[in-house]
């Protein structure tokens, strides 16, 4: 990848961190869609940066879908993007020796592999979009959260003041779900504390000092606020402002201003932690999201 491309990519999660400042909301909160960022015909979700830069994309714009293909792609299904609409730039990565793939993206940024761009619309974007349902109910959601949750081996401690997950005792201290405002709200903070568990030394052995020096201990906190954000769309839920990380996000900010790439390693080690965790969770082969219409011919679909 270039330096201007790992510029470009930094200055559009830094604005939106800016935009949110007042109210901690930042690009991982409150998209238009909650689920995983997936290429509309292959149903291949996006990861990594791409999951970043697609939300923001939604969010901006107001698409309440998470579907994105090509605009060969999307024509080759029998769907017209409409005219003026403008696409959104995701990256491939592949090894430097390959030169073809599609445009869902993997989270490797070594010196080993090329970064390309390519441009995705969303299915709002076109003619597709009032065939496409993709929603769950509350009820479904909130139950599958249960049994990912049930299924981590994490010790979590239940009735704490506070939400920690303490390095030394390699557990978890959570408040009683009742003291949350929302069961989403609950089930984000315990995803958070678990991308935190993910990473300690028995298990990813996740280790940001040697990277960021004295900001490790900030850019950890992003790494579990975006794992919580991956393992939410997951789930299908969507990942909530705190606003007790307000103290984290000048120090986020200065280290993306001075370092480009600091948010692609964020982003990468948050899918490595959520991948680990969805393979424990049982959600390695699906997500519970309903597949994308099989089109079989123009403005028809089974």
């Amino acid at each position: 990848m270039t330096r201007s491309l790992y510029g470009e990519v930094t200055a559009k999660i830094i604005d939106a961190i800016e935009e949110g400042v007042g109210t901690c909301v930042m690009p991982w909160h409150k998209t238009a869609s909650t689920s995983v960022p997936a290429n509309g015909i292959s149903g291949r979700p996006y990861r990594g940066i791409n999951i970043l830069l697609l939300w923001l994309a939604a969010r901006q714009r107001g698409f309440a879908s998470g579907r994105w293909a090509t605009y060969r792609q999307w024509a080759a299904q029998g769907f017209q993007v409409r005219q003026g609409e403008r696409a959104t730039t995701v990256l491939l990565w592949k090894p430097a020796a390959q030169t073809t793939g599609d445009d869902s993206a993997s989270t490797d940024a070594s010196a080993r592999v090329l970064a390309r761009s390519f441009w995705v619309f969303n299915i709002a974007q076109t003619n597709a979009d009032p065939l496409i349902h993709e929603e769950l109910s509350d009820c479904e959601r909130i139950a599958a959260a249960e049994q990912f949750f049930a299924a981590q081996p994490a010790r979590i401690w239940d009735g704490s003041d506070v939400a920690f997950y303490d390095p030394q005792d390699d557990s978890i201290s959570m408040p009683s779900f009742g003291r949350f405002v929302s069961a989403k709200a609950y089930y984000s903070v315990l995803a958070h504390e678990l991308t935190h568990w993910a990473g300690a030394e028995p298990r990813l052995n996740r280790d940001l000092s040697g990277r960021f020096g004295s900001a490790a201990y900030a850019m950890e906190e992003l790494v579990a606020e975006l794992g919580a954000a991956f393992i939410g769309a997951k789930l299908g839920l969507p990942s909530e402002p705190r606003t007790d990380h307000a103290p984290y996000i000048a120090s986020w900010l200065r280290v993306l201003r001075a370092d480009p790439r600091a948010i692609f390693t964020a982003a990468g080690k948050a899918q490595e932690a959520a991948d680990y965790l969805i393979q424990l969770g049982g959600l390695a082969h699906g997500s519970g999201e309903r597949p994308l219409p099989v089109v079989t011919s123009y403005g028809a679909a089974v």
